[in-house]
C-alpha cells in the first residue's frame, strides 16, 4: 500500500508505452512473452486490440493468441502476415476467446483449422456464438415484424421509426457476417481457473454484463491483466438488455464484476480490447462508476414523465447515432431503465398503443 501510494502515477490512468503502438502486421512487446497486435473493425470503434503470448503445450513450442478479429479477408491477410514474420517461425497452439461479440470470436474458426489448435472459452459465450452464427439463430433475431426478434423488442420500448425498424430487421444476417462458424469443439474455462502460459499462470476472472460470460486473464508473475471489453481506458463498455432476455439487468452485472479487479495490484497493466494498456485500474474502475452513477441520476430525472427507452436515448447518448450505434444505445437505454426497475426506483407499465414506458416511483 505504501508503495503504491509513494506513485503519484498509480493515482490516475497512466500510458506507459506512451504514443507506441503496433503498425498493421506487427506486433509490440509489452511484457515478456506477451505482444500487442491490432486489427481493422469497420465501425466508429475502428479497431481491436489482440494478444500473442509465448507458449508451450505437451512439449511444442509456440503461441498462444488471445482474441481473433472478424472474419473478412482483410483480417486474414494481417493473420498471414503476422504469422510469416512475427511468430519466429513456431505454431499457434490454443487459441483463447474472451467473449462471443464477432470481434473477438469472428476468425476463431479458421485459426484453429489453420493451426489445428483448440478453442478455448467460456461455456455460455461459445453456445451463444455457435446458435447466432447458424442459420436458426440468425433467423431468430428476427427479419420480419413480429417475429419476436431486435426490431420488435426495440419497438416495444419506443423505436417506432418504420425507417430505423426496417434497417435493424435487415441486419438478421449482422452477426453471422462476421462470425460464419465457430469451431465444432472446445475447451470450457471457468471463473477461478489457473491456466499455465508460457511458464506462467493466468487466473481467469469471469465478468458480467457485457457479454454472457467474459474471461479477464490475469498473470500475477507479469504484473498483466487482459481485459478484453470489461475494462477500457476511455469509453465505457457496453451493457445492453437483447429481445432474448428482456427483463436482464446487465448493467447490475457488470458494476457488480468491476468489484472482482479491486484486489489486483493497482499497477497492474491492464491490456484491453480498445485503446492503449494502461495502469490505474482502481481509478478507472471509480471512472467507470461515477460515469453510470450519472446516466442512472439523468436517466431517473427524465421520467418524472413517463418515458420510453427510445426517448431515453438522447438523454444518455448526445451525438448523432447510425443505425449500428442506435441498437446499442437503445440496448443501453434499456439496461438503465431495467436496472433502477429492479431497484424500485421505478415502475413500468405497458400502454395501450403496445409500448413499455417507465416512471418514478
Amino acid at each position: 500500500m505504501a508503495i503504491e501510494q509513494s506513485n503519484p502515477r498509480l493515482s490516475e490512468i497512466y500510458y506507459p508505452l506512451g504514443d507506441k503502438v503496433p503498425q498493421l502486421g506487427e506486433s509490440v512487446e509489452v511484457a515478456p512473452g506477451v505482444r500487442w497486435i491490432k486489427m481493422r473493425l469497420p465501425f466508429a470503434l475502428d479497431h481491436i486490440n489482440l494478444w500473442l503470448l509465448r507458449d508451450q503445450l505437451n512439449g511444442v513450442d509456440g503461441w498462444t493468441i488471445v482474441d481473433c478479429g472478424i472474419a473478412n479477408d482483410e483480417t486474414k491477410a494481417l493473420w498471414e502476415q503476422i504469422f510469416a514474420t512475427q511468430l519466429e517461425g513456431l505454431p499457434v497452439l490454443r487459441v483463447i476467446v474472451t467473449h462471443m461479440h464477432p470481434d473477438h470470436v469472428g476468425l476463431s474458426q479458421w485459426l484453429c483449422e489453420k493451426w489445428n489448435a483448440p478453442l478455448w472459452i467460456s461455456m455460455t459465450d461459445y453456445l451463444t456464438a455457435q446458435w447466432l452464427s447458424c442459420k436458426e439463430g440468425g433467423a431468430a433475431i428476427g427479419a420480419r415484424a413480429g417475429s419476436g426478434g431486435s426490431a420488435d423488442h426495440f419497438q416495444k420500448h419506443g423505436l417506432t421509426s418504420p425507417e430505423d425498424l426496417e434497417k435493424i430487421r435487415a441486419r438478421f444476417n449482422y452477426y453471422s457476417n462476421m462470425v460464419p462458424g465457430v469451431p465444432r469443439q472446445y475447451r470450457r474455462i471457468v471463473d477461478g481457473e489457473l491456466i499455465w502460459i508460457g511458464g506462467n499462470v493466468w487466473q481467469v476472472i469471469m465478468g458480467y454484463g457485457h457479454a454472457p460470460e467474459h474471461a479477464s486473464l490475469f498473470c500475477k508473475e507479469l504484473g498483466v491483466l487482459i481485459s478484453g471489453d470489461m475494462l477500457l481506458p476511455r469509453i465505457s463498455t457496453n451493457v445492453s438488455v437483447f429481445d432474448a432476455d428482456p427483463d436482464a439487468d446487465p448493467l447490475g452485472l457488470y458494476l457488480q464484476s468491476l468489484e472482482k479487479y479491486l484486489v489486483l495490484p493497482n499497477d497492474t497493466l491492464v491490456l484491453p480490447s480498445h485503446g492503449k494498456p494502461f495502469t490505474g485500474m482502481k481509478q478507472r474502475i471509480a471512472q467507470l462508476r461515477h460515469h453510470h452513477d450519472e446516466r442512472l441520476a439523468e436517466t431517473l430525472g427524465a421520467c418524472k414523465k413517463p418515458a420510453t427507452a427510445r426517448e431515453i436515448v438522447p438523454v444518455l447518448f448526445k451525438r448523432e447515432l447510425d443505425i449500428h450505434q442506435l441498437t446499442f444505445a437503445m440496448g443501453e437505454a434499456i439496461a438503465h431503465l431495467n436496472y433502477l426497475l429492479r431497484r424500485g426506483k421505478l415502475d413500468r407499465q405497458l400502454c395501450e398503443d403496445g409500448v413499455l414506458r417507465f416512471s418514478v416511483v
